[in-house]
């Protein structure tokens, strides 16, 4: 494990290099440890991948004697010793999507870039098995790892300023979904109608590191009648 600042009220603790559900574990148990133990000054735990990201309040540690970034350094290696075992089991989600037409305008792209017809390629994203690995870049877009390697496609050389709310796009190896209308570089598949990030739900974000997902393929019809 490798621990290393992140600006002055951070401290990001890295348990490999793989992207991967082995990898993912030991991430996971290590920000439940972090989480359960309610140290004085934590403000959030984030784990990410490989990673997990303490975040912390340096305010909480006035004393001169009180070194805070080497707290927290103590704190997640106390709490790496005991982060194992455990149930750290996600939880099975189904998200459904409508393909291609105006809801997935990168569709033929992707097809082209894959050498796959369109159908194939839907088929294919529906049969993935995914699985969270973080939530980002926008609040509660789902990183999902597990999109099969005949779909794997390059992100836009030129990102959209503007994907509506529900896109489901595919980048690089990975494939997520927009909670909110923002600029996004991945190329648009499809859309859903379930709404992944709700600011007065609690959580306001459906989705978590560690649940998996699969995706259902819905008509027109069906989107527009969703509720």
């Amino acid at each position: 494990m490798r621990l290393e600042p992140l600006g002055d009220s951070a401290v990001v603790a890295t348990l490999g290099s793989r992207i991967d559900s082995e990898s993912l574990a030991p991430v996971l148990a290590l920000a439940r440890a972090v989480r359960e133990a309610g140290a004085r000054g934590v403000v959030e735990v984030v784990p990410a991948y490989a990673t997990v990201t303490v975040f912390y309040d340096p305010l909480q540690f006035a004393n001169p004697d009180e070194d805070a970034y080497g707290i927290i350094c103590g704190l997640i290696e106390a709490c790496a010793e005991r982060a194992v075992g455990g149930d750290h089991a996600g939880r099975d989600f189904e998200i459904p999507v409508c393909y291609g037409g105006e809801f997935g305008p990168d569709l033929g792209h992707v097809a082209l870039h894959c050498r796959l017809d369109a159908e194939e390629v839907v088929a294919l994203h529906c049969a993935g098995d995914y699985l969270v690995h973080a939530i980002g870049f926008t609040p509660g877009f789902p990183f999902l790892g597990g999109l099969p390697a005949p779909l794997a496609t390059p992100r836009r050389d030129t990102p959209r300023a503007r994907v509506p709310a529900g896109s489901v796009g595919i980048g690089g190896s990975q494939t997520g979904v927009y909670p909110i209308a923002s600029p996004g570089g991945w190329h648009l598949i499809g859309r859903t109608p379930l709404a992944l990030f709700l600011p007065e739900r609690s959580p306001a974000s459906l989705l978590r590191p560690g649940d998996r997902v699969r995706f259902r393929r819905i008509s027109q019809a069906q989107f527009e009648s969703w509720k």
